[in-house]
């Protein structure tokens, strides 16, 4: 049973089937954070339709090429509010974690939200010795990727 990349690391995660599997099969996103959900795990998944067709076409790339990436470590929800989600992307590149933060703006256009654009920085993350460590293990940071 695959969990859902949107809840990796997450105390109660659900599985792809009971998540975001039915928005990359065609159902619409009832809200801008099921929206981002289930874009972060199409980007996870190298699904480049499925974030095309929900990128709205006055801002979408012309070429999207995606694969699949399994450096995307978990998925934090800060804010979700009318049609702005809050939210960091935790990731590896190359022997550093980092994160994406980024608030995204949506519109919703005959009955389906489009993902418009976003501000975003991107960093290096320096964790703790105590800290769990991001790359999913459960373990501190100390005896895991240290």
């Amino acid at each position: 049973i695959m969990m859902c990349p949107c809840q990796l690391q997450q105390p109660m995660p659900k599985t792809y089937a009971h998540c975001c599997e039915r928005f990359h099969l065609g159902e619409a996103a009832a809200t801008p954070e099921q929206l981002m959900r289930s874009r972060f795990s199409g980007y996870v998944l190298g699904l480049n339709q499925y974030v095309s067709d929900t990128w709205h076409a006055s801002t979408r790339p012309k070429n999207l090429n995606l694969s699949a990436d399994a450096n995307w470590l978990k998925l934090e929800l800060l804010t979700a509010q009318a049609d702005q989600v809050h939210f960091r992307a935790y990731f590896k590149d190359e022997d550093e974690f980092a994160v994406l933060e980024e608030i995204s703006d949506f519109v919703l256009e005959d009955g389906r939200w489009f993902y418009v654009s976003g501000k975003t920085e991107t960093h290096t993350i320096e964790l703790q010795r105590n800290d769990v460590c991001l790359c999913g293990s459960g373990k501190k940071f100390k005896k895991c990727c240290q």
